[in-house]
């Protein structure tokens, strides 16, 4: 998939930068290149782009004024700026990342691969405004190489403070995504959250539990055992059809 981008910053070398860091990575498109926070807010809604690179400090409007402006058109957005006190403004409005300048070709890399990462999870959108299709691949990150992990390849997932984890066959794979962004794009009919913490794929469920105390779980066929929360038991049960 050819990954569209959009810069926006008000410094001309630091956008030819980005240009040329991104003319090594593969399948990438750069649709604008802009220098000030309106021009940043039309070439969104008029390019629709995958990846947004947005500097924080711009004339007029600033990036985080972009960003809160832009709000559910915002696309998957990587903040660069030379000041770092506004990070946390920035993860708030859920920056795949925050490039503070001068950064070097791997901190750049890192922050490429990981909005990749968030563009493949956010699925696609179809004009007609049709419900998205569920994902079938989610990458992860593997000793400097991503590699697609299958859906149906998945016994369960878990969260791990700001990350998931992706259970697969006895090994397991960290991806920086939160679990609600994680349900939304798991087909329903195959995937269940039965814990804040946890999604199962429900062909794996060997059986239901219900243990003494008034606790529910279940147990799957790998014979790991996960506790189901009492606010999705009734949800669960009639997935299962268990009467």
């Amino acid at each position: 998939m050819t990954l569209r981008v959009v810069i926006a910053d008000d410094e001309f070398l630091a956008r030819q930068r980005l240009e040329d860091l991104l003319a090594k990575e593969g399948d990438v498109e750069i649709v604008a290149s802009v220098g000030d926070g309106a021009a940043a807010i039309e070439a969104v809604r008029q390019a629709h782009p995958d990846l947004l690179f947005l500097d924080v400090k711009m004339p007029g409007r600033s990036g985080i004024d972009v960003a809160s402006e832009l709000g559910d058109e915002l696309p998957v957005t990587i903040f660069v700026t030379a000041f770092d006190q506004h990070a946390v403004k920035a993860f708030e409005l859920e920056a795949a990342d925050y490039l503070v300048k001068p950064f070097d070709d791997e901190r750049f890399g890192q922050a490429f691969r990981r909005a990749r990462r968030n563009v493949a999870l956010r699925g696609t959108q179809t004009p007609s405004g049709e419900q998205p299709r569920y994902i079938e691949r989610i990458p992860v990150e593997l000793r400097g190489q991503v590699r697609a992990v299958r859906v149906d390849d998945i016994d369960y997932i878990t969260a791990s403070g700001p990350y998931a984890e992706l259970h697969v066959a006895g090994r397991t794979f960290a991806v920086r995504e939160r679990m609600q962004a994680l349900e939304e794009q798991l087909d329903p009919e195959r995937f269940f959250r039965i814990h804040r913490s946890a999604i199962v794929r429900l062909a794996m469920i060997d059986a239901f539990l219900r243990n003494p105390g008034g606790d529910y779980g279940v147990r799957l066929k790998n014979g790991v055992e996960l506790s189901v929360s009492r606010t999705r038991r009734d949800e669960l049960e009639a997935k299962l059809g268990i009467a």
